[in-house]
Formats: structure tokens, C-alpha cells, sequence
């Protein structure tokens, strides 16, 4: 006799042979393991590969051993698209983006999305990224609305980069934030640039120290004066941190900025700045020297309001004003999150405090940024200022950021005066104010105060004599 099992259909209960229901719970646990492997394997909105699947990807590459490339994109704008028209539409872009990446996928290339607004594309043509940047520099189109889809794009090729999977996926996300950095659309991986290798996180781990030991001398300011270009009086200075490694000695202050900058320390480090220069400007205040210092803010510190209550509850200790403390910021930080940067300056402005805009003309503003943030001041950079001598484009340039800047009623000040004709040449052209060299280095504060005693103005030039 047949063995068999009672299964209830539509029209009442049938019996069945076993071995037929063995066949339906193999067939359907087949199709469950189908769904649960799609589910495993693919990104739910976009329909690419997700980053499970990626690195099961670059294994196998991996282990065939040939040359190949991980791209990795982060869109730039996408929160901003999120915040605005929600989170469907911003799916809808994220689909509309892996779209366009896959139809342009070569023979052999895999498109795979990260997770948030990040894809990757694995591919033999490293010089590809340049092409998916030009791609996606053309809007996407939903519901007649153009949308941003431009983004960084880092590189990381094996073996050159790194022999794994896990390295290789770390190592382009490092050069695409290194590319985010430096204002680009494209970075191929560099050490350099590379925070997490091992001399930089150990140079990390000590930085952190240094900045957690109260009172410490490895951690030191220097104050660079900013003269009047029409009186020649000193109306205030820039503080510069300076780090002397117990081993390694003075580190180059734009190293010590590619270490931190990404890292948590980043956070500590802007606290230490803020405490010890407004106490400073206290300490002169009681000497009888009132004058004003400009402090370097970052990125990270403009996505949240923790550096406008610091400065508020240290001036208040102090008992230093608000307009005795300026931060500069650069044009990249105006990129990063706009919106929440903006809030954040916006709520420095109410505070008193003054904003610089650092290096101007080698980033990306614009006259819609110019007029709409809280500004008082642009910086000029260096490389503009130090040729302007003997290069007429540098000198053109000057000149056009300066009547920009007065048109908006922006204070101008030069950065990089080495020498007495450049000075000469920036007041002529209505330039309000100088900084370099030809002034005054970089100084511990007591010498400045040394130096202000014996300071006597250079005879400025009146514009148009």
C-alpha cells in the first residue's frame, strides 16, 4: 500500500502520495531559496548588485588574478534631494542613476550600489572613471525637474592598491573622499591620502594625546600679524597651530590637516584651537593689547552647532567680544551639506563672530554663495598673490576679486606679501589688508607682543599716486 499525506486543497481534503509531497516542498523551498538569494544579493531599489555581493565579486577577481579597477561614486547632492522632495523621489534618482550606469557598462563590467548614494563599478579600464563623471554630469530628469546626479569618484586598482577585497573597497573610498576633498570628480588611491595606514594612525593615536594633555607643549600657537594696507596699523592676526612630535620632530602643518581631517580627532582639535586662542586674546586683553584672531574651522566642525557654543561659553570665561575672533573657512566647506553649513554660520553671525572666506579663487564659490553667506571678509590666496609681480594674469585675477569683493562690501585681504613691491601693488589696486612675510612670520605670543612694541607702520600709498 502506498504511503500517502492529506493536504487540503480548494475543494476539500486530498490525499496524496509522499513522494509527490517530498517533490512540492522541494520545488517550493527552491523558489524560497531563489527569492532569499535575490534578496541577498541585490539592492532592493536599484536592482544592482549590493555590497555583499561586490566583495563576493572582487574575491573571485581576486583569484583569477588579473588586472582590474573598483570605482567607487558617491553622488554629491542626494541629501539635499532627499530633504527637499523626499525620500521616493530620492529613490527614484538613486534608480535613474544605476540605470544610466549599467547601459553604459562595457563587456565584463559589474555596477553594484554600496548602500546610501555610494555605487561602484568594477571594470579593466581604470581611465573609465572619467566617463562615468561625464556621464552623470548630465542631470536626471524626473517629473520635468532636473536633478543633480554629479558626484566624487575613487579608484583603486589591483594589485597595484592591494591584493584584497576588503582593501580594495576601503582604498577607493579613501581616494573618492580624497577626491570630494580636493574639489574633483576623479582621485586614483595615494598613500598620502591615506589615513588609516599604519604610520598615520599611529601619528593619529599621538596627536590625540598631545591634544588631551592639558598644559602640553607639544601643542603651541603661532599668530601671524594682518596689517591696514591704507594706515599700516596691525588690526589683527591669524593663529597657526604648531606640533612638535616628541620623535619626529615639527610636523608640516598641511600633514598634520590630512591626518586629522577625516578622523574623530578632528573634533578635539578644533576645541583645543578655540580654548587656547580666545584665551589668549584674554590674556593680551588684561596686558592692554585688545586685537582680533582669525582661527581655521574645517568641515566637519561648520555640520554642527557644538562650535558656536564653544566659542560662545569660552568668550564668555575669557570675557573676550565677539568681534575679537574670526574664523575662516574654505570654499570646499561650502560645498559639503550647504544647508546645514549655512545654518551654522548663520547662527555665528547672530553670535558676533566674523567669517573670513579662506583662499578664495581656487575653489568653487560663487556669486550666489558671495551674496547669500554671512560673510565679512575674503582671503585671496598665495599662489594668486605671490605672482601677481611678474605674471599679469595672477595680477588681473587680484584685481577682479578685490572690485568683486567691494561690490559686496567684503573686506579683501592678501595672503602671502613676501615683499615691499607686492605690497605696494595690492594697496594701489584697493586691496583693504596683507599678511606674509614682508610684515611679519608667524609668532609665539609673547614675541608678538615683543614685536608689536617695536612695529612702526610702513608709509602706506594712497590708490592712484
Amino acid at each position: 500500500m502506498l504511503a500517502g499525506a492529506l493536504l487540503v486543497a480548494g475543494d476539500g481534503p486530498v490525499l496524496l502520495p509522499l513522494v509527490l509531497v517530498a517533490l512540492y516542498a522541494v520545488h517550493r523551498l527552491t523558489r524560497l531559496s531563489r527569492v532569499c538569494d535575490r534578496y541577498l544579493r541585490l539592492d532592493p531599489v536599484t536592482g544592482l548588485l549590493n555590497r555583499r555581493a561586490l566583495g563576493a565579486v572582487l574575491a573571485a577577481r581576486v583569484r583569477d588574478g588579473g588586472r582590474f579597477a573598483l570605482l567607487v561614486l558617491d553622488l554629491d547632492r542626494f541629501r539635499r534631494v532627499n530633504d527637499a522632495l523626499g525620500h521616493e523621489v530620492g529613490d527614484r534618482l538613486l534608480a535613474a542613476v544605476a540605470r544610466r550606469l549599467e547601459a553604459s557598462a562595457g563587456s565584463g563590467e559589474v555596477v553594484a550600489r554600496l548602500g546610501g548614494d555610494e555605487f561602484a563599478i568594477v571594470t579593466a579600464d581604470e581611465s573609465r572613471a572619467r566617463r562615468v563623471a561625464e556621464l552623470l554630469a548630465e542631470p536626471v530628469v524626473l517629473d520635468g525637474l532636473p536633478l543633480d546626479a554629479g558626484g566624487a569618484i575613487g579608484v583603486a586598482a589591483y594589485p597595484a592598491h592591494g591584493g584584497e577585497a576588503a582593501t580594495l573597497l576601503r582604498r577607493a573610498e579613501i581616494a573618492m573622499y580624497d577626491a570630494k576633498a580636493r574639489g574633483d570628480t576623479v582621485a586614483v588611491y595615494a598613500p598620502e591620502a591615506d589615513h588609516h595606514s599604519p604610520d598615520r594612525l599611529v601619528l593619529l593615536a599621538d596627536l590625540r594625546r598631545a591634544l588631551e594633555t592639558p598644559g602640553g607643549a607639544e601643542i603651541a600657537f603661532h599668530y601671524q600679524p594682518q596689517v591696514d594696507l591704507d594706515s599700516g596699523a596691525v588690526i589683527g592676526v591669524e593663529a597657526l597651530l604648531r606640533w612638535h612630535h616628541p620623535v619626529r620632530g615639527p610636523v608640516d602643518p598641511a600633514e598634520l590637516i590630512r591626518v586629522v581631517e577625516y578622523s574623530t580627532v578632528m573634533r578635539l582639535l578644533t576645541r583645543r584651537v578655540i580654548d587656547d586662542v580666545v584665551a589668549q586674546l584674554g590674556r593680551w586683553a588684561a596686558a592692554g593689547v585688545r586685537l582680533r584672531a582669525s582661527i581655521n574651522v574645517s568641515v566637519r566642525d561648520l555640520h554642527t552647532a557644538e562650535v558656536v557654543d564653544r566659542l560662545a561659553e569660552r568668550m564668555g570665561r575669557c570675557g573676550v567680544a565677539a568681534d575679537q575672533v574670526q574664523l575662516e573657512i574654505t570654499e570646499g566647506a561650502l560645498m559639503a551639506d550647504p544647508r546645514r553649513v549655512l545654518a551654522t554660520l548663520r547662527r555665528l553671525d547672530r553670535l558676533g563672530v566674523a567669517l573670513s572666506l579662506d583662499d578664495f579663487g581656487t575653489g568653487y564659490s560663487s556669486m550666489q554663495h558671495l551674496r547669500r553667506l554671512p560673510l565679512a571678509e575674503v582671503k585671496i590666496d598665495r599662489s594668486f598673490v605671490l605672482g601677481m609681480v611678474t605674471d599679469p594674469d595672477d595680477a588681473a585675477i587680484v584685481r577682479s576679486i578685490i572690485e568683486l569683493a567691494g561690490a559686496l562690501g567684503l573686506r579683501v585681504v592678501a595672503e602671502g606679501v613676501e615683499d615691499e613691491h607686492t605690497f605696494r601693488l595690492l594697496a594701489t589696486s584697493g586691496c583693504d589688508a596683507a599678511q606674509g612675510w614682508y610684515h611679519g612670520r608667524p609668532m609665539p605670543a609673547d614675541e608678538l607682543l615683543s614685536w608689536l612694541s617695536r612695529y612702526r607702520p610702513a608709509v602706506p600709498v594712497t590708490p592712484g599716486c
